[in-house]
């Protein structure tokens, strides 16, 4: 069924004073017009490597284009979230851009803050709305059906590991391998190398940190974190199982620092040979096989790991989102529309290296052969795990609302920080798994209650 359909009827909540701050923004009249305010945009972004690279090569290319400046503001992941969040709720137009993900487009959308990009995408036939792969764009369209955002780069998760290390130790990666399997594995690499740890994964509170990579484990592994009916489900065997798996491994076989180890910190560690394997976003691996690498050409790439489900991989995209209340819509298209097209692809290809380019979007993009000759060990395998993602069902049980590594309401930006803060605490070796799944619960039930 697709994507926006088998959304409707869920039901996303923002708190009393949110709402009503929508509600009062969209009294005032705010909306859109043409490219009132001068030829200047001002963009709020995520700080990502790639994100960087576009702020590099904006003013050089897209400004000498079209005339028009773009003004950012570059943001650590959390802050940018908050402000973000802050501005388009009060309808204040002071960004005109932000970087949003396929997180806050429900809510966001279904509160009025996003302008739809519908009438943009038809009128520009060049950007070729068709080439953006559907996985994206159904995650980027609301229960209306409408288009909220235009993805910079799309991701899911894989199983990243030294294939030289394995071929010294005699192992060997299986082409779907199951969570067990990993661990096995893990053990066995555990020291293959001197400073060398079995595997990396986030321990760092968030979210969308520790929690992503968890909660997929969760999924493959039965779990949920609620009920379709919202029935909180944190202490249940299935999530119980799932979460000592997971905390049992980083403690055994994970890398020094756990507690405080996020995608950061992880893909630090795989770059400076000291994990032998690492679980997480297939964005990681264009680091990894960037120009000056030292790990480039040694890395393996396999599916998410498994177990009671066939896939396990989740689903994201850092896009681009317009704000309702922006007075520059046209300028603001320009931009969205270049930032994300084949053409900026190609100059970041040339720019900065063709590894590093922001794919996951585009059909385009894994035909291309300037990015397949350097991306050949990762690209047929982010492809897949995009393609395969499925965040209508992405477990063994009905879900209440979409997302694989999430809960899509807004109150799981609080209650996951929360969680993570407990998983965190278990990693360190300040409570057990049980206590920490406790306390979750407890936060869940709460949530839960709102929803029905």
């Amino acid at each position: 069924m697709h994507f926006q359909q088998r959304r409707r009827g869920v039901r996303m909540r923002m708190g009393a004073s949110v709402a009503l701050t929508a509600l009062l923004a969209g009294c005032s009249g705010a909306g859109g017009g043409s490219s009132a305010g001068g030829d200047t945009l001002n963009v709020l972004m995520v700080n990502n490597p790639q994100m960087v690279d576009l702020q590099k090569l904006t003013a050089d290319n897209f400004t000498k284009e079209t005339g028009i400046e773009v003004k950012f503001t570059v943001l650590p992941e959390n802050d940018v979230r908050d402000k973000i969040t802050q501005d388009f709720s009060n309808q204040a137009g002071q960004y005109d851009v932000a970087t949003i993900s396929n997180f806050e487009v429900p809510f966001f959308a279904k509160n009025g803050w996003l302008h739809a990009l519908d009438e943009y995408t038809e009128k520009d036939t060049k950007f070729d709305q068709g080439d953006i792969l559907k996985p994206l764009s159904d995650s980027l369209t609301a229960e209306d059906g409408k288009l909220y955002g235009q993805p910079f780069y799309g991701e899911s998760s894989f199983l990243m590991y030294r294939k030289d290390v394995f071929e010294a130790k005699k192992l060997t990666m299986p082409d779907k391998p199951t969570w067990q399997q990993v661990a096995d594995l893990a053990a066995k690499a555990d020291g293959a190398e001197k400073g060398m740890k079995g595997i990396c994964l986030r321990g760092l509170p968030g979210w969308g940190e520790v929690i992503a990579p968890l909660t997929t484990v969760v999924n493959t592994m039965g779990g949920t974190w609620f009920t379709k009916d919202w029935e909180a489900q944190l202490d249940s065997p299935e999530f119980t199982k799932a979460t000592q798996f997971y905390v049992d491994l980083v403690r055994e076989h994970g890398e020094a620092g756990a507690p405080q180890a996020g995608y950061a910190e992880c893909l630090n560690n795989m770059t400076q040979g000291k994990s032998a394997m690492w679980y997480d976003a297939t964005a990681g691996a264009g680091s990894l096989e960037a120009k000056g690498s030292p790990v480039k050409g040694k890395i393996g790439y396999v599916p998410a790991p498994v177990d009671k489900t066939d896939n396990s991989g989740w689903l994201y995209t850092w896009a681009w989102g317009m704000q309702k209340a922006s007075s520059k819509t046209e300028n603001a298209w320009k931009f969205i529309s270049w930032a994300s097209s084949k053409e900026y692809e190609t100059l970041a290809g040339e720019k900065v290296g063709w590894s590093n380019v922001p794919a996951g979007k585009r059909a385009s993009t894994y035909e291309n052969p300037e990015y397949l000759k350097e991306a050949a060990a990762f690209a047929e395998v982010t492809k897949n795990a995009i393609a395969n993602a499925n965040p209508t069902d992405p477990g063994t049980q009905p879900r209440p609302t979409v997302g694989i590594q999430f809960v899509d309401i807004p109150e799981f930006t609080d209650l996951g920080t929360k969680v993570s803060q407990e998983i965190s605490a278990a990693i360190a070796g300040k409570k057990t798994v049980a206590e920490a799944l406790k306390n979750s619960q407890a936060l869940a039930e709460k949530v839960g209650k709102d929803q029905k």
